[in-house]
């Protein structure tokens, strides 16, 4: 994830919006139950914790996909696997300058 991304992300006093979803009611008193053990004010930031953790693994995911596909389709094209991978180095130097 980019950190300008990350940083948005962490900002407190971001933007909300409601949603409504249907949750057996087990669920929300075992979550009731575990969200002071871990730290949270209540299940409800603790529900949103557990989304932003599975979002960015799958945000993560999709992104290393493409970044994968893209190197096989440009082998596919003939650049070579040198070239390919001074570009890959170039672009993590430059992110990791940026954090």
């Amino acid at each position: 994830m980019k950190m300008e991304t990350l940083n948005k992300r962490l900002d407190r006093n971001r933007p909300m919006t409601s949603v409504t979803i249907r949750i057996p009611e087990d669920v929300v008193e075992d979550l009731k139950k575990v969200a002071p053990l871990l730290g949270f004010s209540g299940y409800q930031p603790l529900i949103r914790a557990y989304i932003g953790q599975g979002l960015r693994v799958d945000l993560e995911r999709f992104e290393s996909e493409t970044v994968n596909a893209l190197v096989e389709s440009l082998k596919r094209r003939g650049v070579s696997e040198a070239v390919i991978d001074e570009a890959l180095s170039e672009v993590v130097h430059a992110t990791s300058n940026r954090s």
